[in-house]
């Protein structure tokens, strides 16, 4: 056996608030005084630049066709997100926050009250789910190399699991493991499998159960 390993910096990020982390700048998303029917239209067109992002993939969102969608005028679209990207920064954040929404504070596997393990596997199902959905407008959202690891939303994500793996495993070096199980959910590597090499999902979401049932030296689920 070789030494043991030094102890692996700590993460300066820490899940005991149940605090959210946007993609975004969040200046306009957390105005104190957003007036509440602002925030229902703010809402409204992110929902329906989602429903055209996944109907017809990211590169084709327009402001023109999120106001035509939401039935509002172009003007309105333009003041709400300044430019498509605005936009599109917008909308990752919307489905960032309502992704670790769950993860705080929703229903058990995939929120509090379930096993390690059992949540480690609900994570992972749900983010694959969720990054097949949205593959087009997360590849467009992708950070560059340097700020890949540190981006406050992987980030959060990444500690995550790390969290779940003391609890599982807590004899590993769960951080070094938490940055190969996401790895293994990162947005790129799910296109190539998927679009380039054709694999169905269920096969990935197998591929996911099997690695975690071997990191956490646990059966996988009949």
């Amino acid at each position: 056996m070789s030494a043991a390993l030094p102890p692996f910096p700590k993460p300066q990020e820490a899940l005991d608030a149940p605090e959210l982390l946007q993609v975004g700048s969040g200046a306009e998303v957390d105005e104190p005084c957003l007036r509440a029917d602002a925030a229902r239209n703010r809402a409204r067109l992110l929902d329906a630049a989602g429903r055209l992002a996944a109907e017809h993939g990211a590169a084709a969102l327009t402001m023109e066709g999120v106001a035509a969608a939401a039935s509002v005028g172009k003007g309105t679209v333009f003041r709400r997100f300044g430019d498509r990207t605005g936009l599109l920064a917008a909308l990752l954040d919307h489905s960032e926050r309502k992704f670790q929404a769950a993860i705080l504070s929703g229903p058990p596997p995939l929120g509090p009250g379930a096993p390690p393990v059992e949540r480690l596997r609900a994570f992972g199902c749900a983010l694959l789910r969720r990054s097949i959905d949205e593959l087009d407008l997360l590849l467009a959202g992708e950070p560059s190399a340097e700020r890949r690891h540190t981006f406050p939303p992987r980030r959060f994500l990444r500690s995550h699991v790390a969290l779940l793996l003391r609890e599982a495993v807590p004899d590993a070096d769960t951080e070094l493991l938490s940055h190969t199980l996401m790895a293994y959910l990162d947005a790129a590597l799910l296109h190539h499998l998927t679009e380039q090499c054709g694999l169905p999902p269920e096969r990935v979401r197998a591929g996911w159960l099997d690695l975690v049932a071997r990191v956490t030296r646990t059966d996988p689920p009949a």
